[in-house]
């Protein structure tokens, strides 16, 4: 369920507090708000912190026993001390056991919280992604929608499960080596820091230049994968139009466009990297240096020296590791801001969850109240729309292509909401209903019937309603009892596998009319009590049709019947006739008083007339 408040669908509403645009954040702040979101990911990072603290100092037992072994054992006053020789060996050995133990822990703990975490984030972004309304969805191209949920929480995934356990311990190693070489040598120190320092100073502006970078990265990606699953999608249009070559190029450009952004971010971070490298070599070389001059001048023991250059090791690496992991954070933290933006992107049609009011089965009453609406960035649709359609009635939309009678279907199965006016089921605003029981009692058939990958009976089963959610059994007996009642029951047993038969992606192993026939099963089994349909039988053949036309008899008996009428038999037919013109209702009764009436209807039924002879 959405996290939005019903005020939030309405004209005007306002969610209850505004938050800074994802794409407007600091890395810092885009990184809180990623925890705010997923609060898994810190789950028990008390412990986590405390054996990364240990593991860390496993990582400095080397160069304190080389340290004692060398002055207090090999160089020790009265000759080498063998006992000891082996008893610091020994305790260091079973220290690097412990902290080799403590690193796994910490790889473990951080990888369940980090997954656990992820898998929460992916699931409220496809969730968030699924509420957004038609409207808001077809503003972004679906691959960049989809690569939001994919791609982007993958380059958290890889941040967060490797990038964040180094950098918890490369942060951790680096104080830790600080701490130790001030002990040993703080001349030496000084030396180390003072070669970091100005690197330091010069990363910060590099890192908000890769951030930029990414985020291009994180964009050209999104737009990849619009390109190539529009073409694979479209693959039969574009082969029926001879598109290949230039839908190849438009591919081809998105790919190179991807990969353009890719290398610019690749060639800045290796900048970075290697100058990481070159200032490690150059402190190194500094300290084998000034350290040989104080061992020269008594201020350092040989110990202190070996020590103090495996300390330098531990430094540098750490340095030079943490420049590459904030490179990936930077990608990281991309790709966390697309995915913060769609979390908080409104959504337009809100449930209004336990708020709202409950509705009652049976029979429904539709009515549009000076209804209004524009499409974003388009011309007004509707027009002060005012319409009652009575409980058990069959009513037909009629009217010109783009006059608005979809958009009217739309608004009652209540897929967008009014700009202005009313839409009401029973007298109650289908705004303020919970959206359960507007979707139990309201089901829209399109004029193409989508269909899911998989067998014709999990198509028809998904018209089922289950208590918890779960996925419908296709054996469950009442999935063929609403292909039989519709009288499907002869056409499924000339199927190859019956309702086992495998309709394909998209149901392509179907016909346009076996598709509709799988779709009216599918909200018979639903057993809606108001049926909104843009006409099923157009553009199929004649034996389809007949089994079309037995079924909608079964499916839309003692049922409130909405359907947008192509072909002007079906308002024949109805109980009422809604004639809209240009966005308004001009026309309403029944067939044969419009037709004596000559009006708009009497002059379209006419010219059909006419060309139906």
């Amino acid at each position: 369920m959405s996290a939005a408040t019903a005020d939030d669908a309405r004209p005007g509403g306002a969610p209850s507090h505004r938050m800074a645009p994802a794409s407007t954040l600091g890395v810092l702040a885009t990184l809180r708000r990623g925890v705010e979101v997923s609060p898994q990911l810190l789950r028990g990072w008390r412990v986590t912190l405390l054996l990364a603290v240990l593991a860390a100092l496993g990582k400095v037992l080397v160069p304190v026993t080389v340290q004692q072994t060398v002055d207090t054992g090999i160089l020790a006053a009265g000759g080498p001390d063998v006992d000891r020789v082996l008893l610091l060996t020994g305790a260091a050995a079973l220290g690097l056991v412990g902290a080799a133990v403590c690193s796994a822990l910490v790889n473990v703990r951080l990888f369940r919280s980090s997954e656990d975490g992820l898998l929460a984030l992916r699931t409220r972004a496809f969730r968030h992604v699924h509420d957004l309304s038609v409207l808001t969805q077809h503003t972004e191209r679906r691959g960049s929608l989809v690569s939001r949920v994919t791609s982007d929480v993958d380059t958290i995934s890889m941040f967060v499960q490797w990038g964040g356990i180094m950098l918890l311990v490369s942060l951790l190693q680096i104080v830790v080596a600080t701490v130790l070489m001030a002990v040993y040598s703080w001349q030496l120190t000084l030396v180390v820091w003072l070669g970091f320092v100005p690197l330091l100073l010069v990363l910060q502006p590099l890192q908000r230049r890769v951030n930029g970078r990414y985020s291009a990265v994180r964009e050209r990606y999104g737009a990849m994968l619009g390109a190539v699953s529009e073409a694979v999608v479209g693959a039969e249009t574009i082969r029926a139009y001879g598109a290949a070559a230039r839908t190849q190029r438009r591919v081809d450009a998105a790919v190179r466009a991807t990969w353009r952004a890719m290398v610019r971010a690749q060639n800045l971070v290796s900048v970075v990297f290697s100058s990481g490298v070159l200032v490690a070599n150059v402190v190194l070389a500094l300290v084998v240096v000034v350290g040989t001059f104080l061992g020269v001048r008594g201020d350092l023991t040989v110990g202190r020296l070996l020590a103090f250059l495996f300390l330098v090791q531990l430094f540098t690496g750490p340095v030079q590791m943490a420049t590459e992991i904030l490179n990936e954070l930077q990608n990281a933290v991309a790709g966390w801001r697309r995915v913060l933006g769609v979390l908080e992107t409104p959504v337009a049609v809100a449930d209004p969850g336990e708020r709202g009011r409950a509705s009652s089965r049976g029979p429904a009453a539709v009515e549009l109240r000076g209804v209004g609406f524009a499409y974003p960035e388009g011309r007004r649709v509707l027009h002060d729309v005012d319409l009652h359609v009575p409980a058990g009635a069959s009513v037909a939309v009629v009217g010109a292509t783009g006059s608005g009678k979809t958009t009217i279907a739309r608004l009652v199965a209540r897929l967008v909401d009014p700009d202005s006016g009313q839409v009401l089921l029973d007298g109650t605003d289908v705004r303020d209903l919970r959206a359960a029981d507007l979707r139990a009692r309201v089901v829209l058939v399109p004029q193409e019937g989508f269909l899911f990958d998989g067998t014709v009976a999990e198509n028809v089963a998904y018209g089922l309603r289950t208590a918890d959610g779960a996925t419908p059994d296709p054996h469950d007996p009442r999935v063929r009892a609403a292909v039989d009642a519709l009288g499907l029951g002869p056409w499924v047993d000339e199927l190859a596998a019956g309702l086992a038969t495998d309709v394909g992606q998209r149901g392509e192993s179907l016909s346009a009319g076996e598709r509709q026939l799988v779709a009216l099963a599918r909200a018979y089994l639903a057993d809606p009590d108001l049926l909104l349909l843009d006409e099923a039988t157009s553009a199929v053949d004649p034996a389809t049709e007949v089994r079309l036309v037995r079924a909608l008899e079964e499916l839309t008996a003692g049922r409130t019947t909405l359907t947008i009428a192509h072909r002007l038999s079906t308002a024949e037919a109805a109980d009422l006739v809604v004639v809209v013109d240009a966005g308004r209702v001009v026309e309403t009764g029944p067939h044969a008083r419009l037709v004596a009436a000559g009006g708009t209807y009497a002059a379209m039924h006419a010219a059909w007339v006419s060309q139906t002879r």
